[in-house]
């Protein structure tokens, strides 16, 4: 399994749109993963379900925001410790560069480019 890892909501000033654009970018790079073998994972797949369970069980709108930074930082660092490296693409974000943090620390390979990942190069190519 492969954390795919990148901009989320870092530089969206919260716009839906470009949020959207944002895990539309990070989706992209699933197929290719997934050809190649592997099992593609985004924090967010995991994540943003968790975020709607707590507000259908009344958590307020308001209260959102700080749920939010409760729930995707954590899912994403439970999920590492069943990835088997993971892929940063590039733009800032801190999330991503903690999930980098943690991949090393955890001694898992950290992939800049999608054709590095093992099998890739020759799905891509």
């Amino acid at each position: 399994m492969i954390l795919i890892a990148g901009p989320y909501s870092s530089g969206t000033g919260g716009d839906e749109s470009l949020i959207a654009q944002n895990l539309a970018r990070l989706e992209k790079a699933a197929w290719p993963i997934f050809l190649a073998g592997h099992v593609p994972m985004i924090g967010e797949w995991a994540a943003l379900p968790i975020l709607a369970s707590a507000s259908a069980n009344g958590v307020a709108a308001a209260d959102a925001g700080a749920l939010a930074g409760q729930v995707m930082y954590p899912t994403a660092a439970r999920l590492l410790q069943h990835c088997d490296a993971v892929l940063r693409l590039p733009g800032e974000s801190r999330g991503a560069d903690q999930d980098v943090a943690i991949a090393r620390e955890r001694g898992l390979p950290v992939y800049f480019a999608l054709d590095h990942i093992p099998g890739v190069e020759s799905v891509v190519a």
